[in-house]
């Protein structure tokens, strides 16, 4: 079946079948947070980005195989409400960013800063640090060598925008930038976006709005 990236809570898991990594997105919890199991298809090792929620529907999807590490985009209560539970359960490395590990009630092993590489088996994923949201949001790059690449934003890019800067000007002139210099500038139109709420899209269907973004503020 064609990946939509369209899931509810409650409903079944979406996949995204790349020639080299499997990419499972499940929505959970009260604010309808997305949550994405990555499986490298050489090794099947897997690594969870945002234990989000309803640890026991994250660690169904993880299965017996497990995972290697867990990722938080950022220190939001939302985006780690079952960390604690599916590291216990799985034993998983904690991977935050550096400026948001403080604000995450389980110990981070790992520190990321920008630019940083994340590994999933043989797959690579790059950080890229974007400040405004929180002050350690972090965004997963996967360049696909066989294709565009695939981004994984938490809240700091959707569908229509970025994420909520709570109408302080500073931090929203300092997350449009880092998104526009970091993601839009750096990857092409094709470039997959999976954010931390609601559906997909792609740098190509957002890039026209940019102005438009600038303008209104938010």
């Amino acid at each position: 079946m064609t990946y939509s990236g369209e899931v509810t809570v409650g409903g079944p898991a979406d996949v995204h079948e790349l020639p080299d990594l499997m990419i499972t997105k499940i929505a959970v919890g009260p604010m309808n947070n997305n949550a994405y199991l990555l499986r490298c298809r050489a090794t099947d090792e897997q690594l969870l980005i945002d234990a989000a929620n309803d640890a026991e529907t994250l660690l169904g999807t993880i299965g017996e195989d497990g995972i290697t590490s867990v990722v938080t985009t950022h220190q939001h209560g939302d985006h780690w409400q079952a960390l604690a539970e599916v590291v216990t359960a799985t034993r998983a490395r904690t991977y935050a960013g550096r400026e948001d590990a403080e604000g995450i009630p389980v110990p981070t092993d790992v520190l990321v800063d920008d630019g940083a590489t994340i590994r999933v088996g043989q797959v690579e994923l790059t950080a890229r640090h974007l400040v405004g949201h929180t002050p350690g949001s972090i965004a997963l790059v996967y360049d696909d060598p066989h294709g565009h690449p695939h981004v994984f934003t938490g809240d700091c890019l959707f569908p229509g925008g970025v994420g909520n800067t709570r109408k302080d000007p500073e931090a929203f002139a300092s997350l449009i930038h880092d998104v526009e210099t970091k993601i839009f500038d750096a990857l092409p139109d094709e470039t997959w976006v999976y954010p931390g709420h609601g559906n997909d899209t792609t740098l190509g269907a957002e890039r026209p709005h940019l102005p438009e973004w600038h303008a209104r503020g938010w």
